[in-house]
Parts: C-alpha cells; structure tokens; sequence
C-alpha cells in the first residue's frame, strides 16, 4: 500500500507528582483519573494492566482502538502498539523521569495512516500535537490538583 502518510511525535509535560505516582497515570486503568471518556475494556484478565502482552479496548477519540502493553519499566516508562482499524496503527511511548516540577513525562506518538483517506485526520492530529500534550498536562493538573 502507497500513498499513506506516517508522524513521528515527540513532546513533554509536567506532573506534579513524583515519578512513581506520575508513572500509574498513564497505565491503562490509571489514565480513567483524568481522561475523559477514557475507559478501556480487557478482553482477558490479566494479574495486572501493565503486563506486556496484555491488549485492551478503547472508543476513545472517536475511533475503536485495539492497544497492546509492549514493553512496560515502572516508574520509568511504559509503550504500547495501538490500531484503529481503517484509520492509523503504531506505537505509543510514555516515559517518566524526576525533575524539579516533579516528574517530566516524555510521549512519543509514532503512527502510520491505514488508508490514504485517513491521512487528513493523521496530518491534523500531528499539526495539534503540542495543544493534545498541554490539554494533557491541564487535565492530570486538574484530577491531581
């Protein structure tokens, strides 16, 4: 397939909390504290979200999205694979590390378009990345306040 454009994102936010309390807002389960709409659904139990290999479901942002738990270092960062079918596929990264504020978050967002349809939506996704992270960082700022 030709024709379907892909974004590398990188940006940062700060959180008022150390890195370990920082870290579990960006779990799966976690991210209900401050994500609106945001209530991923587990296919299979798993001991616990964060468990590379475990797979959820969201309705999130419009589009129904398959995630995968990748890779996961608490508190220091957790990835995840994410699909929409007809829409956009890729990988996630969250990491944490201590800094003056807190913690400062790094999140990478590295997406491919499904169709050549769904390059308009990527595109503006990626021109809005800097507004996405600071509604990001108002959010957690409000749920933790």
């Amino acid at each position: 397939m030709t024709g379907c454009s892909r974004v590398r994102l990188t940006g940062q936010i700060d959180v008022a909390l150390p890195p370990p309390r920082a870290f579990t807002l960006f779990t799966p389960s976690g991210e209900r504290v401050w994500a609106e709409g945001w209530d991923p659904e587990f296919p299979a139990p798993a001991a616990s979200d964060t468990d590379p290999g475990v797979v959820f479901v969201t309705g999130h942002g419009g589009h129904r999205t398959t995630w995968i738990v990748i890779g996961c270092e608490p508190p220091a960062a957790i990835r995840y694979a994410q699909t929409a079918p007809g829409h956009r596929a890729g990988i996630v990264s969250v990491g944490c590390r201590a800094s003056a504020a807190g913690t400062r978050v790094l999140v990478g967002y590295d997406l491919t378009a499904l169709t050549p349809e769904a390059n308009a939506e990527l595109d503006r996704f990626a021109a809005g990345y800097p507004d996405f992270l600071a509604r990001w960082e108002r959010a957690i700022a409000r749920a933790i306040g």
